[in-house]
Formats: C-alpha cells, structure tokens, sequence
C-alpha cells in the first residue's frame, strides 16, 4: 500500500484526486484542506505528517489569483513560496517524496518554440516569481521531489475558464476573448491521473517535468470549442490583450514540451480537444 497526503482537498486538482481515488485502490490517501492543513505553518505540517507513515505529498495548495497577486505580493509568497519551502523541510523531516505543482508563469512568454525544463525562467509578474521562488526553495531543501509544471489547468471543479465561459454563454449574447495569446489548455483530471501513475512507477528520476495536454491554441479558439461542444450561440469576438488590459502581465505564448513525462511515464497525452469534450460530458452529466 502507498500512502499518499494530498492538500488543499478542495480545489479543483485536490477535487479531481478525490474523485480519481476509488480507481486506485493500492493507494491510501489522506485528504487535507488548506484549514485543516496550513502549509505556511510548520506545526501544522509536522502534525499531518507525523499521523501516518507517508510515501508522498502531493502539494495542490497555492495562491493563484493572477492579477490580486499583483497586490497580495506578501501573501502569494506566503503561500506559493515559503509554504512551498516549509512543506519540503517538513518533508525532508520525516522522508517523504514531495510531489509539487507548478506554472507556465515562470516563463515569459517570448519563446516561439516550446518551454523545455531546463530553458531559462523569467516570470513576468507576482504569480510567476513567486511560485518560482517556490520551485528554487523545494529544490535547495530536498532531493526527492518532483515539481509538475503545467498551464491553463481547467476541470469541474472551481473557478476556471471553462466554468467561467459556460456562465458567461448563460448571462450574456456576445463576449470578447483575447486571441493573442497561445498555450496548452491542461484538464485537471489528466494531470492527476499522470501523478497517480508516477507514485504507482515508484519512480525515482526526480526534478522537474512539464505536463500539459496536446496541442496549441489561443484563449478564443478555446472559447470557441467550448461554446460548440456546450450547443451555444452565443456570439465570440476576437480580440487583442491590449483591448482587456489586465493588472498582470501574462505570457503570449505559454507552450510546454511534454517529452520528458511521455518517456519517464511511456506515456500517451490525449489532445486537449478530447480532453475538453471529457470535461463538458461529466459537466451535463453531473448537473
């Protein structure tokens, strides 16, 4: 039996291991909220930890509010940095595999090819450096980790574009997405499949890994697919990011090589068109 603690059970990524669980019956996991379990607090941690015998962490709590970040910069570090780095002291403390969940935030953007691991970061706002600074912080305290960076993470669960599209289609005849920006939709349920069967691996090549689903797309190419497969009429706009200026700066071109994940895990990442279409089925489905 692995014993996995997961925290922040209820965001989107906690959510989606939970409902993951029951397909994964070698695994025994202990499911933490960010009340239950604060990872800017030590004793807290320690408390977790020292309950069970555990194989791994699998950290999900970060602060990702993009833009309030701008001005929340003591807390986003609080939480996305030095909580990062507490739960890895904790973790070297009682020799446990953290498993971490990072951003294309790091990058800037200005790549026209996609981001491999070792390319050089350079994060554009709050968000960015300080889940970075929680990147250098995991991997200065422990040698067994494993930090997941991923991009435009979307599920079921929480707030995320998909839901905030499928709300919008429903209150309003027309919007405008920004069309300048390309990435890598990544739906969450996906990503945590690829974490289960990294723990099942046993794998040890830790460090850093990309993880996002196939193919590149702008934000309003993904609206447009999610308002087909939704049945909606809404009417879509393409429009520039200098058109919906925003306190942060995102990156414009937010692609990650998966390369290094397919091979460790051989390991087949669907297309994130299947994906979306998975997501907007178990949508209608559980509604």
């Amino acid at each position: 039996m692995i014993h996995v603690l997961v925290t922040a059970k209820d965001g989107q990524l906690g959510q989606c291991f939970q409902s993951l669980a029951v397909k994964h019956p070698n695994i025994q996991f202990v499911f933490k909220s960010s009340s239950d379990l604060d990872i800017t607090n030590t004793a807290n941690i320690e408390d977790a930890l020292k309950d069970h015998t555990f194989d791994y962490c699998i950290n999900c709590a970060a602060y990702t509010a993009v833009d309030k970040a701008e001005e929340a910069i003591e807390l986003a570090d609080k939480v996305n940095h030095i909580g990062a780095k507490l739960l890895a002291e904790s973790c070297k403390k009682f020799n446990v595999t953290l498993i971490h969940v990072s951003t294309d935030f790091v990058f800037d953007g200005k790549a026209t090819v996609p981001y491999l691991e070792d390319d050089i970061t350079n994060p554009l706002g709050v968000y960015g450096k300080t889940k970075l600074a929680g990147e250098q912080a995991i991997s200065n305290v422990l040698e067994n980790y494993f930090i997941i960076r991923t991009s435009w993470l979307y599920s079921e669960y929480g707030n995320n574009f998909l839901k905030t599209m499928l709300r919008l289609s429903k209150e309003r005849n027309e919007i405008g997405v920004v069309g300048d920006q390309v990435g890598s939709p990544t739906y969450a349920r996906d990503l945590a499949d690829m974490i289960l069967r990294l723990i099942e691996s046993k794998n040890t090549s830790y460090g850093v890994y990309h993880y996002s689903n196939k193919g590149v797309v702008s934000w309003y190419d993904f609206a447009k697919e999610i308002f087909k497969l939704s049945d909606s009429s809404i009417t879509l706009n393409k429009i520039e990011t200098k058109d919906y200026p925003t306190p942060a700066v995102r990156p414009k071109y937010s692609v990650l090589h998966t390369e290094r994940i397919s091979k460790l895990l051989d390991l087949k990442i669907p297309n994130w068109k299947e994906s979306l279409k998975k997501a907007i089925i178990y949508l209608k489905d559980n509604n």
